[in-house]
């Protein structure tokens, strides 16, 4: 698996900006100019300067002005590392805690700023650092900065002992959903235990342990704040359309005054060695047993971090890799991946074997990953390889810098772990440099024969299946000494002392000028739609190619057959093999990229400009002359029956696919998963493929989105394939009619012992129009649920701690539409969130909307314009709506035009309209046992259905007879109430057990 570089997790990207004026700042607070970058022509550079304040804050400036956005990052250099034993969780715990407020900004309010302002935020924690970020249109660069220097300076004496329940059972939610609640979301957590020694940093999850949450208290939480979060130990990076002059004043103005905090060493490098295999095991509710090798390795950054990346992209990174051929051609599993993941003090290098269990064993799996190894040692690294990964991997640094976010991001990690944000290029030229006797040696000092921990992942009450006996058990958790660290004692909590009125929000500057992109039409003479965008800021193009041939136009004998044609079309070719295809994307640094969506099938191809000539060959030839391989045919029906397989264990799919299900009917097609069912894809034949190919593929119900560094002019010759494809007329129908909702009834759908329970309420409602009722109603659910400070996300996150996230909104297509309200909510709070859904919905519908909570959406939605149009995908999806529904670029003037005129009465009019709390679906799913009761005291009718959506027939109650009935076949009666009895008993049992 190739190696990905450093990027940090967010939305977007931003910069631009008015004049600056304020009270002159004192001397002392003067940030001093470090270093200068600029960019010569033919480097691979992101421009900046960097400066640091007498505080220790180092600040980071990327000029870019492309884009009337900016882009505000803080990066902590504080994770899970810093954390103790028995203390695990801090560093997450507290990304929670830095969202609700602070000594001048109130609960809550920066989620409300940020989205009014038209931005997005967010932070991310992992072991090593946690950022926080902000992406805003240009003119709100100072609100940034002023609220994330408030959250810096100002931010202890906010966090009261309400807000940390409240986030303490947030945290356990998330934790609930992401790791427990999730089939495999416990193996970094057990191969942490095992890899690394008791009290190592890397020991325990970032998310932390539930009982050390439990444990812990407000104070220790502001302890550990008042040790890790000053200035001292922080990078603030900005990257936009922004002026670095005005950039630095505002950020002496604002963090200036921010004390520094307790000096703050760097931990040693902490890599790990084990004296022989530690194989571990645990049970988990799946159908596909897993297997993963884990070889301790070296840190990021270390010299022998780029060949053993180079090693794993070798041996598991394409189709003629070692892995993917033993076990994915063959059949044998469902995934196999090989990736080294290194972070700031040690490194793992790992193997991932997720079998079949119908034709290997675990155990077997164990002997061909060993073999696997001695098989890439005879067989050697040749110069291919380490072109093809060199050419990949440069593809991926420009990806990466497509926004400013990703700028940032890369801006940050670099200064925050290396102590030089201009790494770049050296980073570049580390993996440039590795040598076939660099990828030998690191395979022979951290690979061969050395000792790994050997993780199996097996069905629930099926120990058996483990590859061997586990040879080391986690001791368990020593927890009767834990106390605070010496370093936590005697912090003092300083409060800046500022020259001007810190609790006065700045004023935006004037509003930028926000332009949609430039585009060029075109339409071939056998129907082909073209539409493209030139874009000059990163070396690459990337293009669509939407057939509309999705799980909407299939039968409904036959649902899953798009996904086999696109799968198909990904593998051989009547000129080549898919091996060789794989080889030659590689070298190119391309991609091609075949799927299957609801609507259209898609291809995407992404290239770097100088090498889309090539890569339009490979994609003629995949389109075109796709070989149907009998053989490739069958492993690809079987990896789409193991993928529905699959789906039983996990509920966020269940419940959407079930829901989908009600929507639509039996009798839609929509209303099947998109993958089809087990029924409908073993029925599918190599021939249907062919017919479904050569039926469904034509230029006039396609279209072509371009968008990257080259002209209409450029392109169109290189495209003649596609303008000679003979036209052919398809015919197809398909079901639009949908079920109407008599009433509001609960569907159940149970998954014992799960702690959280799947909610989704909603019914069909209308298809997407740009300018009409569809696009007034999403304006309508903006403040009910579709922004993160919305009514139902307030009130069942933040208020009431039941969900990690909950809302609302409108999903219109060309055809239909539903409205629907979803969550993962906490297990024993099922009935009380279904009964807080209810009521915020009904409310919304009854009351309406306020005057404040409309002039919040209408702000909020109409700054967001500037974000929209950054990177290529942004553009492409831009004019991918254009051509689906017949627009020109001024609908978004006539949208800006609608939103601004919305009152209140229309708003409300629309509530009431389009929320009919009586008439909508409810599904749950959930632990039936611990929830049942619960759902019965809300009133409404219970369906029970099963994993695929159908209606379990009720139990038939027992007809008991007139006193003087004469009594017939007694036997026989006796022996239907015996088994009567016997159900009743077995329930009991399951009940029991469950708990």
């Amino acid at each position: 698996m190739r190696k990905k570089l450093f990027f940090f997790l967010g939305l977007g990207a931003l910069i631009a900006f008015a004049a600056f004026t304020s009270a002159e700042t004192p001397p002392t607070y003067k940030a001093k100019l470090v270093e200068k970058v600029t960019k010569k022509p033919g480097e691979v550079v992101i421009p900046y300067e960097k400066y640091l304040l007498p505080n220790g804050l180092t600040i980071i400036v990327h000029e870019d002005h492309s884009d009337p956005v900016c882009h505000i990052d803080v990066t902590y250099h504080v994770g899970s590392n810093r954390e103790q034993v028995g203390r695990s969780g801090f560093a997450h715990f507290f990304e929670h805690m830095m969202f609700q407020g602070s000594d001048h900004v109130g609960d809550d309010e920066h989620f409300k700023i940020v989205s009014e302002s038209g931005g997005t935020l967010n932070g991310t924690t992992n072991s090593d650092r946690t950022n926080y970020f902000e992406t805003m249109p240009s003119n709100q660069l100072e609100i940034g900065l002023w609220l994330e220097a408030d959250r810096m300076g100002f931010l202890l004496d906010a966090v009261t002992q309400e807000k940390f329940e409240v986030q303490r059972a947030t945290v356990k939610n998330e934790r609930g959903q992401n790791y427990d609640n999730r089939p495999y979301g416990l193996i970094y957590e057990k191969v942490g235990e095992a890899l690394f020694p008791y009290g190592h940093p890397y020991s325990w999850p970032t998310i932390g342990y539930i009982e050390d949450l439990n444990r812990v208290d407000v104070n220790d939480l502001k302890n550990f704040f008042k040790r890790w979060y000053g200035p001292n130990n922080a990078v603030l990076t900005v990257a936009g359309d922004v002026n670095t002059k005005q950039v630095i004043a505002m950020a002496e103005k604002y963090f200036g005054p921010i004390p520094k905090g307790p000096e703050v060493k760097n931990l040693p490098k902490d890599p790990v060695k084990l004296d022989k295999d530690r194989y571990i095991s645990y049970e988990d509710k799946i159908v596909y047993p897993l297997l993963q090798f884990n070889f301790p390795t070296v840190p990021n950054y270390h010299p022998d971090e780029a060949p053993l990346d180079v090693l794993s992209d070798i041996m598991g990174g394409g189709k003629n890799s070692i892995f993917y051929q033993k076990f994915i051609k063959s059949g044998l599993a469902v995934q196999a991946n090989v990736g080294h993941p290194a972070q700031e003090l040690a490194g793992r290098f790992n193997v991932t074997i997720l079998a079949d269990p119908k034709k290997i064993t675990l155990a077997k799996a164990d002997s061909m990953v060993r073999a696997g190894f001695v098989e890439f040692e005879k067989k050697g690294v040749t110069e291919d390889d380490l072109k093809k990964y060199k050419a990949s991997h440069e593809a991926y640094v420009f990806q990466a810098l497509e926004s400013v976010h990703g700028k940032a991001a890369q801006l940050a990690a670099f200064q925050t772990f290396t102590g030089n944000a201009n790494y770049i290029k050296k980073d570049l030229e580390r993996y440039n440099k590795v040598t076939i006797a660099d990828v030998m040696r690191v395979y022979n000092t951290y690979i061969k024969n050395k000792p790994a921990v050997i993780l199996s992942v097996v069905p629930k009450g099926k120990p058996e299946m483990k590859a061997k006996e586990d040879t080391w058990v986690f001791p368990g958790r020593d927890l009767t000494n834990v106390k605070e660290s010496d370093e936590y004692k005697n912090l003092v909590y300083k409060k800046p002392v500022d020259n001007f009125d810190r609790s006065k929000r700045p004023a935006p500057g004037p509003n930028p000028v926000v332009k949609v992109p430039d585009f060029w039409k075109e339409t071939f003479d056998n129907g082909l739609k073209l539409i493209g965008s030139k874009s000059d800021e990163v070396p690459t193009v990337t293009l669509q190619l939407y057939i509309e041939a999705g799980h909407r136009f299939e039968t409904l004998e036959k649902a899953g057959i798009a996904q086999i044609t696109a799968d198909l079309l990904n593998e051989s070719t009547t000129k080549h093999t898919a091996e060789q295809i794989s080889e030659e994307l590689e070298k190119l640094g391309s991609s091609i990229d075949i799927s299957a969506g609801q609507n259209e099938i898609t291809m995407t191809v992404f290239s770097l400009t100088k090498n889309l000539d090539a890569t339009l060959k490979i994609a003629e030839e995949m389109l075109f002359h796709p070989k149907f391989d009998s053989e490739e045919f069958e492993r690809s029906k079987k990896q789409q029956l193991n993928a529905i397989a699959n789906q039983v264990t996990q509920a966020t799919t269940i419940a959407n696919n079930a829901f989908n299900k009600l929507l639509y009917g039996d009798k839609n097609v929509m209303g099947l998963p998109m993958l089809g069912t087990r029924e409908t894809v073993e029925s599918i034949t190599l021939e249907d493929v062919k017919a479904y190919y050569n039926n469904s593929f034509s230029p006039s119900i396609s279209q072509l989105i371009a968008v990257g560094d080259i002209s209409k002019e450029q392109l169109l010759p290189k495209i003649t394939f596609l303008k000679t494809w003979p036209d052919k007329k398809v015919v197809r129908s398909f079901d639009t009619q949908v079920p109407k909702v008599d009433k509001t009834k609960i569907f159940l759908i149970d998954k014992s012992s799960a702690p959280q329970s799947e909610i989704r309420m909603g019914y069909m409602c209308m298809p997407y129009d740009a300018t009409g009722e569809y696009y007034k109603a999403t304006i309508m659910n903006y403040v009910l649920g579709g922004a993160f400070n919305s009514r139902i996300n307030m009130n069942l996150r933040e208020n009431k701690g039941w969900t990690y996230g909950a809302g609302s909104r409108f999903s219109g297509s060309k055809w239909s539409g539903p409205f629907s309200t979803y969550g993962g909510i906490r297990g024993d709070a099922t009935d009380s969130s279904i009964v807080e859904f209810v009521k915020e919905i009904k409310k919304y519908a009854e009351n309406g909307i306020t005057e404040d909570e409309l002039k919040f959406t209408k702000s909020s939605i109409g700054q967001s314009d500037a974000l929209k149009y950054e990177t290529p995908g942004q553009k492409a999806f831009f004019l991918k709506r254009i051509l689906d529904y017949n627009l020109d670029k001024t609908f978004v003037d006539q949208q800006n035009q609608i939103l601004a005129s919305m009152t209140v009465a229309e708003v409300n009019a629309l509530a009431k309209k389009y929320l009919p709390m009586d008439q909508m679906y409810i599904m749950v799913v959930g632990d039936k046992a611990k929830i049942l009761d619960g759902l019965k005291k809300l009133g409404y009718e219970i369906v029970e259905l099963d994993m695929n959506g159908n209606v379990i027939p009720p139990p038939k109650e027992e007809i008991k007879p007139p006193y003087n009935y004469e009594m017939k076949n007694t036997n026989q009666d006796q022996n239907n109430q015996q088994q009567n009895n016997e159900n009743k008993d077995t329930g009991k049992k399951k009940k029991k057990k469950k708990g």
